[in-house]
């Protein structure tokens, strides 16, 4: 498995995150309990050493289980405490919640913790009232580097980004970037990278470039929006690959995400191994060509109001 700084931290982490949110995590459906242990296990054989979730996801718990039997110092954890509540986040809210993700997971400090969804009218107050509360958790070692996730389908152009990465706070950010929206290369990247600020790629591939119907529908509102050229929308995606060595559409939007400079963890939620298993060889791939990369953001440079979702 390919490995990479991520930014500041330091920390060497996988290419390809075990993502345990999205519509198809582990332990979604009816899943078993065993193939949901099966499926981290098999990540880690896999090289898989980054594994991120969230207290929203209820998959805290399968994932501590899951790790019992390996030492803490093969696996980066990241976990998040959401924000998106009808009432103002409190502090200890924060520190109850900490503990018990802690508990759930069955470790005594997480590598990266992470205000989780922050909309762009909520970050100043966050800011201000919970980020002193966090500073203190990792004064105790309960969290080692601080992180902050986008809400991507509801703020698609990173409006909330945009204002965190002015304060020198974040040692990671989870963004949305895919072929589809590719915004994040002139709106985040620059900044991630001028602060060396770690990054976690999140809707690298959603229901969008997965099912070809949902393709087609968008596609087609893109289209009648002026944002895409009309072929596109007629031929869809396959006439932007010719010529290029891709297993499916997920395997090179993939592989896109993989080589996009400023990207450094690729997210790939899964409830089964085999799909994993396709995700891990197209992280180890080799790159498009730079004429397929080209087609694609040229295909796409008017889009910034779409998630894939």
């Amino acid at each position: 498995m390919n490995r990479i700084i991520l930014g500041r931290t330091g920390l060497a982490v996988s290419v390809l995150g075990l993502g345990a949110g999205g519509d198809s995590r582990l332990g979604s459906g009816r899943v078993a309990e065993a193939e949901s242990l099966r499926l981290v296990r098999a990540a880690i054989e896999r090289g898989v050493s980054f594994i991120d979730t969230a207290e929203a996801y209820g998959t805290e718990e399968l994932i501590g289980k899951a790790l019992r039997e390996v030492p803490r110092d093969r696996v980066v954890l990241s976990t998040k405490k959401t924000t998106r509540l009808d009432a103002p986040l409190r502090p200890e809210d924060v520190v109850s919640s900490l503990h018990a993700s802690l508990e759930r997971l069955g470790t005594d400090h997480v590598d990266v913790y992470h205000l989780h969804g922050v909309l762009p009218d909520r970050y100043a107050d966050l800011r201000e009232r919970i980020v002193p509360v966090l500073l203190r958790l990792r004064e105790q070692g309960k969290i080692r580097f601080l992180g902050i996730t986008e809400a991507f389908a509801a703020d698609p152009t990173h409006a909330m980004l945009a204002q965190a990465l002015r304060d020198d706070l974040w040692d990671v950010v989870m963004v949305g970037f895919n072929l589809l929206n590719q915004s994040a290369r002139e709106r985040v990247f620059p900044l991630t990278r001028a602060k060396d600020i770690g990054t976690l790629i999140m809707f690298a591939v959603r229901r969008a470039l997965s099912r070809p119907e949902r393709l087609r529908e968008l596609l087609a509102d893109l289209a009648a929006r002026g944002k895409v050229a009309r072929a596109l929308a007629d031929e869809g995606l396959d006439r932007l690959l010719v010529g290029e060595d891709v297993a499916s559409l997920p395997d090179a939007a993939y592989r896109f995400c993989r080589d996009e400079p400023g990207a450094h963890v690729i997210l790939s939620g899964t409830s089964s191994v085999e799909h994993l298993l396709e995700n891990v060889r197209s992280i180890e791939a080799p790159p498009l060509s730079a004429r397929a990369r080209e087609r694609l953001v040229e295909a796409f440079a008017q889009v910034d109001d779409v998630s894939g979702h």
